[in-house]
């Protein structure tokens, strides 16, 4: 029988969604996979139903429905001041997956290299061989995960084409500052590389921290791609809605690469979800607002662990140190908080380049009671094991 490709031994199937199958198989809380578990905005949903009734239901333009683009297109120039046209500058996705997907393969050659930071959300070193690209990994020390100019500089020097940075960060929920993205970009101008954002948490962010949009620092626009979603701002994961933002010339690239890859997002989708990209400025002041709640009811539920842990500054995870529970890996670690404690939780080791054990990602993106009994449970990890 023939052999598979060889760059598939490169990475695993995704850790995240394993923990989802093994904690549904012990029927624990699940606190890995971070989807939110309340509905969409109500404004949304009757939107949906109006649009299933519709002549939403055969393929839209390619690269996204006019409508869903020209709104898209508003939005952004609401928070980021940067006045984007809707037939230039932007490619509709199948949620920031397929967004990041396409921007690597439109950025990079095979043989290229990619600075990713570490920790790294799980996609991103697969995307990069996928594309056939090198990943250059620069650490992001705990606890506030920030990284060396000097060590950045000297991935700078081994000339990449890009460089990703997933801003606000998961899993560790760093919110990059502007000095720290005026660092990326000096050094992306002096070595000619694009700058590929990630940044489906940029409504979700705690003061007095503040999301930079890359793309809108003077200069960055023309080697910025810009990745993002409306899964987390509107609790629409499950309709897979992303898009990818860059300048003409870089859009014209990317439309081919997704049109192999999807042909399009759904039409009926993106017909409804022009109603969250209508949204007033409150609704976003809002969604701020519960998440700070959720986070500080989340983060007073860990502290009675007893356990250390990193305080988020933007998106909804936080990783647990569990060093001090004796477990030889964080694997086995969070395998046993699914079996015994009944929560489960991502091993922090997935998101590392780095051979670190010592953290458990939970999300707190849940319901005040399922988190207030994930945290029942978690207060059991004082007894040790």
């Amino acid at each position: 029988m023939p052999a598979t490709a060889t760059r598939l031994a490169a990475f695993t199937e995704s850790v995240i969604r394993g923990m989802t199958r093994l904690c549904n198989q012990h029927g624990a809380i699940n606190l890995a996979q971070g989807f939110p578990d309340f509905s969409p905005p109500e404004e949304l949903l009757q939107a949906l139903e109006r649009a299933t009734r519709g002549p939403f239901h055969q393929y839209a333009v390619t690269w996204g429905a006019p409508r869903f683009r020209q709104a898209l297109a508003a939005k952004v120039n609401r928070f980021t001041g940067l006045a984007l046209e809707p037939d230039e500058h932007f490619v509709v996705t199948c949620g920031s997956t397929e967004a990041m997907m396409v921007a690597m393969m439109t950025a990079c050659n095979p043989g290229d290299k990619v600075i990713v930071f570490s920790p790294f959300y799980e996609n991103y070193a697969a995307d990069a061989i996928l594309s056939g690209a090198e990943p250059i990994y620069v650490p992001l020390r705990a606890p506030d995960f920030t990284f060396d100019p000097d060590e950045l500089a000297l991935a700078f020097a081994q000339k990449p084409k890009a460089i990703i940075v997933c801003n606000p960060s998961n899993p560790t929920g760093k919110v990059f500052t502007r000095d720290e993205l005026i660092t990326i970009l000096r050094l992306a101008e002096q070595h000619d590389a694009f700058i590929i954002t990630d940044e489906p948490y940029e409504h979700i962010v705690y003061a007095p921290h503040e999301h930079v949009h890359v793309a809108a620092l003077p200069g960055a626009f023309e080697r910025t791609i810009t990745c993002n979603s409306l899964s987390k701002t509107y609790s629409i994961t499950g309709w897979r809605l992303g898009y990818v933002q860059a300048a003409p010339h870089v859009i014209h690239q990317a439309r081919k690469v997704h049109d192999f890859l999807t042909v399009g997002a759904a039409a009926p989708l993106q017909e409804a979800a022009v109603a969250g990209l209508e949204m007033p400025d409150s609704y976003y002041q809002g969604l701020r607002n519960l998440y700070a709640k959720k986070r500080g009811f989340f983060l007073d539920l860990l502290r009675q662990t007893g356990l250390p842990f990193t305080e988020p500054q933007g998106a909804y995870y936080v990783l647990l140190d569990i060093s001090s529970l004796g477990f030889a890996t964080d694997l086995a670690a969070a395998e046993w908080m699914v079996r015994e404690i009944g929560v489960a939780g991502v091993p922090g080791s997935s998101f590392f380049r780095e051979p670190e054990h010592r953290f458990i990602r939970f999300h707190f993106a849940k319901s005040e009671d399922l988190l207030r009994g994930a945290g029942e449970r978690l207060t059991r990890l004082k007894q040790g094991r």
